[in-house]
């Protein structure tokens, strides 16, 4: 693992975990591109690595917001801050469920199904062309919503379905603001990614990992900087009705990858 592919990834990762493109599904097919198949607990370091770093810009971009977030949870204080926290809470239950019970089933998909990738690329695609053709958003967001996009952000837990692609999209089909959608898009993950984080410390999965430390730096700097990028374009992008472009991004790159594929 050469600090060239981590650089690359790391750029990958950080614009397609905010652009509705699916991170996971280019990380496959730049891995194919490639052609390395990283040993088992080096790449789960890696993605963790990754990962890690867009939560951490996703931190950054929003740290007013969550730093208020925190101050009135401290203070036990009843109020929008406390209501979020509970939205949060209960888009995070399908995703943990999910994880924990086909664990090993998910860890299948991620083995080179380009073909898989493709097809679920083009679901995506299907689904930001419908959601950019809605024109009104003037529901708030309550629990039943959060629930809703939980359950789409567990479905896109499979590569290839973008997962703020899909809980964006959802969230403008119920007629959800689409300023607060992208918001709690982005925001909801957190929590997920820092639990998955500790989990794999927990249970020693990286304990035996030799893996070199410069590449792992440079792959979470590139991350880190292109996601805080993408996080803001984003915000501006959803606002301007413009998913479209992306659906047609999303429907080109899926099709390559399944006639290259076969």
């Amino acid at each position: 693992m050469s600090a060239l592919e981590t650089l690359i990834l790391g750029i990958v990762q950080g614009l397609t975990e905010f652009l509705p493109v699916s991170s996971s599904g280019h990380l496959e097919l730049v891995k194919t591109f490639f052609g390395r198949d990283y040993e088992q607990q080096q790449g789960l370091l890696l993605t963790l690595t990754l990962h890690a770093a867009t939560a951490f810009s996703t931190l950054f971009v929003f740290r007013k917001d969550i730093t208020v977030i925190l101050s009135d949870l401290i203070q036990f204080k009843k109020g929008e801050s406390l209501d979020f926290s509970l939205k949060i809470i209960l888009s995070m239950i399908p995703a943990v469920f999910v994880g924990l019970m086909f664990e090993d089933f998910i860890a299948t998909l991620f083995d080179g199904k380009i073909t898989l990738v493709g097809v679920f690329l083009i679901f995506t695609a299907v689904l930001l062309f419908f959601a950019d053709r809605v024109n009104q958003n003037p529901k708030k967001l309550n629990f039943n919503h959060a629930f809703s996009i939980g359950v789409i952000q567990a479905i896109a837990i499979l590569p290839g379905i973008s997962r703020s692609g899909a809980t964006i999209a959802l969230a403008v089909l119920l007629k959800i603001d689409r300023d607060k959608a992208a918001r709690f898009s982005f925001m909801m993950v957190i929590p997920l990614i820092l639990g998955s984080m500790a989990k794999s410390i927990i249970d020693g999965d990286l304990s035996q990992n030799e893996a070199s430390i410069f590449p792992l730096v440079v792959g979470f700097v590139s991350a880190f900087v292109t996601g805080v990028f993408a996080c803001r374009w984003m915000l501006a992008l959803v606002k301007k009705s413009q998913l479209k472009y992306f659906s047609l991004y999303c429907i080109i790159v899926g099709t390559l990858a399944i006639l290259l594929h076969l």
